[in-house]
């Protein structure tokens, strides 16, 4: 398998078309408002930085907000990045603006695929964390028009306090509505987001296991967004299986994602290895702000006077986020760093330095805890 370089290109590009939004998500990193800025990118903007991406030849790109569908050039956008040969998605809203015949429209253009946010089994769940009284049902009658065009769907559910114990329903859920990809976020204290609407470390582990074992059964795929521990997690119980078959033989750890199956994008490609912020993964905001991610908000240039290429390349910052071996505390230390390396966005929203570790795993690398027992023992 050839691999993808990181340090030359990312494997996915998402685009903030716009934050104008009619939802008020408990969330929402990027605070939508419910007018369009004036100042975001404009069509002749993002076409340019659509032929940016073509040449890098291999970025797949996701139109999210916001809503997409807020900007009434989204499906010109759309159309012209398909012409050029990029492999894109969407995350529209689920708001009237989700019609049967805006659906109709993204197939035309060639849309690889929509993604939808269920965050609830039931309608009081969903509708609460959306900020929004209506947008379950809504939801489930744009997945019935995708059906009736047999577009594949993607479900977003973002793990939360409020539907921690729902997880088998929501995974039932996923399975009854037929769906290609279920992609699983895991909460950053960033925009609205809350640490306290946060589930607690050890409750991320128990969701990593739950997928780990959902995985194995499943008719569809999981991949999971700011919780790159779930890989440490897989990758764990192969060590395990390979220790008990008598096969395991000092598994390189930054080569062995090539053979895990946990970021699967079926449709749109295999990621040949992990993604973090920064490093496979970048982010253009509405305003052409270039961040290792829509949940690290730190600025590494903007498209209008540099070209995303360039910035994904030389940006010292996105440099750094590529070296694993430059990370603080335990994660620096940690014999999984290059296939983890920790939440980047969730390090930089709770302790305010974008190298620090993840302060959300519960793991403890042996050459960190041989490190506290040498300082122990010099205190």
């Amino acid at each position: 398998m050839c691999l993808i370089d990181y340090n030359e290109k990312p494997f996915i590009v998402i685009w903030e078309v716009t934050r104008a939004c009619e939802l008020h998500c408990l969330h929402c990193r990027a605070e939508a408002q419910i007018n369009r800025n004036p100042y975001e990118l404009t069509t002749d903007e993002g076409k340019a930085l659509i032929d940016d991406i073509a040449q890098m030849n291999g970025p797949m790109l996701v139109f999210t907000g916001g809503d997409p569908l807020m900007r009434e050039d989204i499906f010109e956008l759309s159309a012209y990045a398909v012409e050029k040969g990029v492999r894109v998605s969407m995350t529209p809203s689920a708001t009237p603006n989700v019609t049967k015949e805006n659906m109709q429209r993204a197939k035309d253009v060639g849309l690889s695929r929509w993604a939808f946010s269920i965050d609830g089994p039931n309608k009081q769940i969903h509708d609460h964390f959306r900020g929004t009284e209506g947008s379950f049902d809504l939801t489930m009658n744009a997945i019935q028009y995708l059906k009736e065009l047999k577009m594949p769907l993607q479900i977003n559910t973002v793990i939360s306090r409020y539907n921690i114990d729902y997880l088998e329903e929501m995974a039932q859920m996923v399975e009854d509505l037929g769906c290609v990809l279920w992609s699983v976020f895991f909460l950053v204290p960033t925009g609205r987001g809350k640490e306290s609407d946060m589930v607690t470390p050890a409750q991320h582990e128990e969701v990593f296991r739950f997928l780990n074992k959902l995985r194995k059964t499943a008719s569809f795929g999981i991949k999971t967004t700011s919780a790159q521990h779930y890989r440490r997690v897989v990758l764990q119980e192969q060590i395990r299986e390979m220790k008990k078959a008598g096969t395991f033989d000092a598994i390189k750890y930054e080569d062995s994602l090539t053979t895990m199956d946990i970021n699967t994008i079926d449709g749109l490609g295999r990621a040949p290895k992990g993604v973090n912020d920064g490093n496979g993964f970048v982010f253009v905001s509405h305003l052409g702000h270039v961040y290792p991610s829509g949940l690290l908000p730190v600025s590494c240039g903007n498209i209008r006077q540099k070209p995303l290429s360039d910035i994904y390349v030389n940006s010292p910052i996105l440099q750094n986020l590529r070296n694993p071996d430059l990370f603080k505390g335990k994660c620096g230390m940690c014999e999984f760093r290059y296939v983890c390396g920790g939440s980047r966005s969730r390090a930089y929203a709770v302790t305010g330095d974008l190298m620090e570790s993840e302060p959300f795993c519960v793991y403890q690398p042996k050459a960190w805890i041989q490190h506290q027992r040498k300082l122990k023992a010099v205190n």
